[in-house]
């Protein structure tokens, strides 16, 4: 069972087992069809694909943030169609280094799924390996018996605002350290960042090449940023939830389990004028 990563070696060795469930997560911030088109000019074979905004996040109100999540029972039955039933082996991949990958990851564990894994690498790395691919569609998947458990894994924008201050929570927020300090906001309304969160930017997890780092140097930089802090005072945040889960995954690649995940994030945070800002 692979629950982090998968390298693109071990996945075209199990390709077309029965069990076995790809997902091409490709998605554009900007671009909301730019991943359909990429699917549909070329993907891993037999992989089906997953919307950012229509699979993997809920309807947007005017308080929520960009990409809330969806109801659970929603979620659960989107993935049941495409054929997840419990014990299968998941694989998310997509090529903006992993960020929507990682979104699907936490997702699925965050609701029961733990045989998840991102492709190390991504579409670049499955290429660049001279792996196949296809511009066919899969085959009809199946109705799988996947039943969505929720686990206490998140946490809102009251209980962020209650804890300000507090040692028993940790805001790490994966924006770019620009956005972070509130310079060159092109996504929500109004920059700054969460008083007292850190700046863990997701790049920094990854290689120049766009694999993540070794188990052990992403241990040692985020026991650095942490500083004692336990991994289950963690709270992810971003934008708008989705380059956090990027985080939660590379503690746990470290070996740091337990972290939480605002999901509302920034763009949700900003959206309240009653909630204070820090910049700098």
């Amino acid at each position: 069972m692979y629950t982090t990563l998968i390298s693109c070696s071990q996945l075209a060795d199990r390709l077309h087992e029965p069990g076995w469930l790809v997902f091409d997560c490709r998605n554009e911030l900007t671009d909301h069809e730019a991943g359909r088109r990429a699917y549909d000019a070329g993907h891993v074979p037999g992989a089906h694909y997953v919307h950012l905004e229509r699979d993997l996040s809920g309807p947007i109100t005017g308080r929520s943030g960009r990409h809330p999540l969806p109801q659970p029972d929603i979620f659960g039955a989107r993935m049941r169609a495409l054929g997840l039933s419990p014990g299968m082996q998941v694989v998310a991949y997509d090529a903006t280094g992993a960020v929507m990958a990682a979104r699907l990851w936490w997702m699925l564990r965050w609701l029961g799924h733990e045989s998840v894994a991102v492709l190390d690498g991504g579409w670049k790395a499955w290429l660049d390996s001279g792996r196949p691919l296809t511009t066919l569609a899969p085959r009809e998947p199946r109705q799988g018996s996947f039943q969505a458990a929720p686990a206490a894994s998140t946490v809102d924008m009251a209980f962020v605002h209650a804890h300000l201050g507090d040692p028993g929570m940790v805001l790490l927020d994966a924006r770019t350290a620009d956005r972070f300090r509130g310079e060159n906001e092109t996504l929500d309304p109004i920059g700054g960042h969460i008083p007292g969160a850190r700046n863990r930017p997701y790049n920094e997890n990854l290689q120049p090449e766009g694999t993540f780092k070794p188990s052990a140097q992403l241990r040692a930089e985020f026991e650095r940023l942490l500083a004692g802090t336990p991994p289950g005072a963690i709270v992810h945040q971003c934008g708008s939830g989705v380059s956090a889960c990027h985080n939660a995954l590379a503690m746990e690649i470290g070996g740091l389990s337990g972290s939480r995940l605002y999901p509302g994030s920034w763009s949700e945070w900003c959206a309240d004028p009653t909630r204070p800002i820090a910049r700098g």
